[in-house]
């Protein structure tokens, strides 16, 4: 099974995730997050695998996220508008965000990497 690990390396719960990923030996392609955000098509699939809120997806404690007032538009922005707003900016992207192609998960719980990663 390889990987996609949406990261920034400057941010120390993605460099956590790192750590387990190599420590478990996963094979994982890096990809840095504010450089090469997802496009909106790849965070609609993501979204969509995940079974989780859209409101998941956002980096709520980010600079980004507060700068634009996004807690404001989180209730009254359409589902459309969130992920154009993702996907134009990786900073406002919850991280790390990990994919196989099928499963999703987004932030790092080691419980949950052991779940859904080994």
């Amino acid at each position: 099974m390889s990987l996609t690990f949406y990261w920034y390396p400057k941010c120390g719960t993605c460099r956590n995730a790192k750590k387990w990923l190599d420590a478990h030996q996963l094979t994982y392609k890096e990809i840095h997050i504010v450089e090469h955000p997802p496009s909106r098509d790849q965070l609609q699939q993501f979204f969509e695998k995940s079974g989780l809120e859209l409101k998941k997806f956002f980096n709520t404690s980010g600079q980004k996220y507060r700068e634009l007032g996004m807690k404001d538009k989180m209730s009254t922005a359409t589902e459309d508008e969130l992920l154009e707003l993702l996907a134009s900016d990786g900073m406002l992207i919850k991280r790390p965000l990990v994919t196989d192609g099928e499963k999703v998960t987004v932030g790092f719980k080691e419980e949950e990497y052991e779940k859904m990663w080994l």
